[in-house]
């Protein structure tokens, strides 16, 4: 696993899980400074000293929540959430803007990715709403 993609080298814990409020699945946790790259208005949104997970389920509207279950839903975001979205040409890498479509297309786009998540030339904590590197939402070929 490449350092960008590492918990253990940027300093972070393992992944906490929490209960979605919506849905009930549970789902990792995510940092705050994820969230503020991913808000619409940033400056609006008062984030507490909570944990924050990521919902991943393409059938919920909520992309974050937080202990207390309060959520940030997709409107509240200026990202376009991937994994949340059907279209081809959604994203699934936000370090190098490769569309879900374009890596299915080409197996370059993952080898490229790889390479660049190697030489830690990817910003993953904060691209990818997830704050999780982006391989493994990859298409399988």
């Amino acid at each position: 696993m490449t350092e960008c993609c590492d918990s253990k080298t940027s300093g972070c814990n393992p992944p906490k899980k929490a209960r979605c409020p919506v849905n009930g699945k549970k789902y990792a946790s995510v940092g705050v400074k994820t969230i503020l790259h991913h808000l619409s208005i940033p400056w609006r949104k008062s984030l507490t000293s909570q944990a924050y997970c990521f919902c991943a389920d393409a059938n919920c509207d909520v992309v974050y929540f937080c202990e207390d279950e309060s959520i940030i839903p997709k409107s509240d975001l200026r990202t376009e959430v991937g994994i949340k979205e059907s279209s081809p040409e959604r994203a699934v890498c936000y370090c190098f803007g490769v569309s879900y479509e374009a890596a299915e297309r080409d197996r370059n786009a993952r080898i490229f990715v790889t390479e660049m998540t190697g030489q830690s030339l990817c910003s993953c904590e904060t691209s990818n709403p997830s704050g999780r590197c982006c391989l493994k939402e990859f298409p399988k070929q």
